[in-house]
Order: structure tokens, then sequence, then C-alpha cells
């Protein structure tokens, strides 16, 4: 094992992210691009990292430019309220309605998992999910790589419209925060394997600020949020062990099976839990 290079005697499997000396404890000092020592820690200069080489957060300002013309088309440009249009009809997600045995997705209507994740009820809504998500795709996208992030986009979107069906089946599910809880929970498991402080970073904080408003205030999915978040992790998980093993395309391949797997157990609960024919107008829940 390599020894710090400021302390012989002491062995240490850590290295600075700057210039590659190993450093003990001592010698670690904390910094948005990892470890980093006592030396490099103090440059003033620019340090060139992966975020520099690869440029602006390309499918990140995509989605959010798809959210923002998915929210013009609903046609409510309200600061809170719920869209009433067939745009926000025929894309919100629940799995049946009571007093109608034709709709949702338990009736064949599968594209609510993905197109429920990008309606919004309102500027507040949308507003915020979009800034979580700029801030979060500006620190993370670029340091993963364009489509390991959309994967892990599109698997968190997938495992928090699971979340949503498990917890409330019958209420009208929409917003994209199931999948930018996804990013955040992606987000902290990469700063944990670079050996950055999750909670120092201010993700760590941002989560539990998130899920504590989810499990406290009234009209928000909370399943749809801790299955986004749960989903995210899990798929950058996956990208870090397949990494270590070389084998890429796997992660790839088992991100597809999660996907694929939220899909499936998302109609199935859908069918479970079907409602009943009665006339009944359900409640409308936003995914945060």
């Amino acid at each position: 094992m390599a020894t710090c290079y400021r302390h012989p005697s002491r062995e240490t499997g850590v290295s600075c992210a700057n210039c590659g000396r190993p450093i003990c404890p001592d010698c670690m000092t904390t910094t948005p691009v990892g470890m980093r020592c006592p030396e490099c820690s103090r440059e003033r200069t620019p340090v060139r990292t992966l975020r520099n080489s690869i440029g602006r957060p390309e499918v990140t300002l995509a989605l959010i430019a798809i959210n923002v013309i998915a929210f013009l088309a609903e046609g409510n440009i309200s600061i809170n309220g719920q869209p009433t249009s067939s745009v926000y009809e025929e894309g919100a997600l629940f799995g049946s309605l009571r007093g109608d045995p034709t709709q949702g997705v338990a009736h064949g209507e599968w594209w609510r998992l993905v197109t429920s994740g990008f309606l919004h009820e309102g500027l507040l809504h949308i507003g915020f999910n979009m800034y979580v998500l700029y801030i979060l795709g500006q620190m993370l996208e670029p340091v993963i790589g364009r489509l390991r992030f959309g994967v892990i986009y599109a698997v968190s979107l997938l495992t928090g419209s699971l979340g949503a069906l498990l917890v409330s089946p019958h209420s009208l599910t929409v917003g994209a925060s199931g999948a930018v809880f996804g990013i955040m929970g992606a987000a902290a498991v990469e700063m944990r394997a670079r050996q950055i402080p999750v909670m120092q970073s201010g993700v760590g904080t941002l989560i539990l600020i998130n899920l504590v408003i989810s499990f406290t205030l009234p009209g928000i999915s909370w399943g749809g949020h801790v299955g986004g978040l749960l989903g995210g992790a899990l798929a950058m998980f996956v990208f870090q062990q397949a990494a270590r093993r070389r084998a890429e395309a796997l992660a790839f391949v088992a991100c597809a099976a999660i996907a694929a797997g939220a899909v499936g157990a998302s109609i199935a609960t859908a069918k479970s839990s079907e409602a009943p024919a009665v006339s009944q107008i359900p409640q409308t829940e936003g995914e945060g």
C-alpha cells in the first residue's frame, strides 16, 4: 500500500485528486472535486477537470426545455393550480379512476408512466423542479457524462412513477420531481465514492429537506419522490460497480432491466389496485 508523501510511516489508499500524491487523513482537504493535498488545496490557478472538458450540461438543458414546452402545452400559466387541458388529462399518471373503467395504466395507458414526469401544475411547481434539476445537472452531468446522466434520469423517472402508483394509484400525479430526486440520489452516491462529505456538499441537506416536505405537506406524492431517489441511487451504484470491473456495457443492460422492472411492476400495481366502479372525483396530487 502507498504511504503518505508527507508522512512516510502512514499507509493510505487515498490520493490527491489533482496531483495524485498519496495523502493520509491529516493531509486531506475536502474540495468540490475530491480530496486534495495541502499544496494543491492552496493553489489559486484554475484546475482542468472533467467538468471543464465536457462543457455545458446539454442533457440537463434539453430536459428543462422539454419540461417547459410540455408545461406551455398544458395552457395553465398560473402560479399554482391544476390544469384542465387535454394534454394534462391524457398525460397525468394514475393507475385507474373510480367510476371510469377505461382509463389509466391498468387499462393499457402505459405512456402515463413517462408523460407524467414532464407535466406540472403551475409556475411554482415547474420553477422549483427545473431550478433543482439545473443545479444538480451542472454538478453531476459533466462528471459522469451525458449518456449516463440521461440513463439515470430515465430510470429515476420510471421508478418514481412506480413509487407514486404504489402509494396513491387512484390520484392524478404529475411532476419531474421523481426524476429530480433520482439525480439527487445519484449525486450523493457519486460524492460518497469520491470521498466528498455528502452533508457538507449541500446535497444531503437538500435530500433531507425535500423528504421532510414530502412527508409533511399534503398533496405531495412522497411515493414518487422516494421511488425516484432509490432508483437514481441504484443506477449510479450500478455504473460505479461496472466501471470498477471495466464492464460498462453491463451497466447499461442492468439499468435497462431496472427500468423494465419498474414498468412491469407499475402495470402490475395498477391492475392489482384497480378502482371499483363507483362515481367519485379523484384527489389530485403533484409529485413535488
